[in-house]
């Protein structure tokens, strides 16, 4: 993951701020959009998978939400961090693709559902703080423990430790408060911890 490119402007080194990017895009510079693609695309998708736990969707939802930074690039206010928008706009249409996936569920969903969460089937996985991960028993473990956390405390603990995002960005994202964030958070951890225990190798 890059570094921070918010505010106006370049970073010392030069590079174009997020902002920067953004605006220049406003202005007709179509190359400014796809940095933006560049930068973020590959964070961006990761955390579908493993939030959704389907490659298809989250190349799906990747795709729509860069679209929608497209169509609402004048609606962007330059004093707010460009990550956590498009985060946002990814995970309120994840949020819906979970919901529809309950309303209606498929027989090849249930069949999934009875046999292997759908965490699971994500490809690659980034180290939970302080566990030892060098073995692939030991990574499915990890993946076998994050598929037990309820869907809105997955969502905070993907954010907070595979992303890095900050609790009042995660609080923009989710759209809720931050206290709520820090109670979601903690409860996460402690799903995690208590299957981590159950199941690790």
């Amino acid at each position: 993951m890059i570094g921070r490119m918010d505010g106006p402007g370049s970073t010392s080194s030069g590079v174009p701020t997020d902002a920067a990017l953004v605006q220049r895009y406003r202005s007709g510079d179509e190359s400014a959009f796809s940095e933006l693609v560049k930068r973020y695309e590959k964070d961006l998708f990761h955390y579908l998978l493993k939030f959704l736990g389907e490659r298809a969707s989250a190349e799906d939802v990747t795709q729509d939400a860069f679209m929608q930074v497209h169509a609402r690039a004048g609606d962007f206010d330059a004093r707010r961090a460009f990550r956590p928008w498009l985060f946002a706009i990814a995970a309120n249409r994840a949020r819906d693709i979970l919901r529809s996936r309950r309303r209606q569920p498929t027989t090849a969903q249930q069949q999934s559902d009875e046999h292997d969460a759908p965490i699971n089937r994500i490809e690659a996985i980034d180290a939970m703080p302080e566990l030892p991960l060098e073995r692939e028993e030991t990574r499915e473990a990890v993946q076998q423990a994050v598929a037990t956390i309820p869907e809105a405390l997955r969502e905070v603990l993907l954010l907070s430790y595979f992303h890095e995002f900050s609790h009042k960005e995660i609080a923009s994202i989710q759209q809720v408060p931050v206290g709520t964030v820090k109670s979601r958070l903690h409860a996460a951890i402690g799903y995690f911890s208590r299957a981590w225990q159950a199941g690790k190798p």
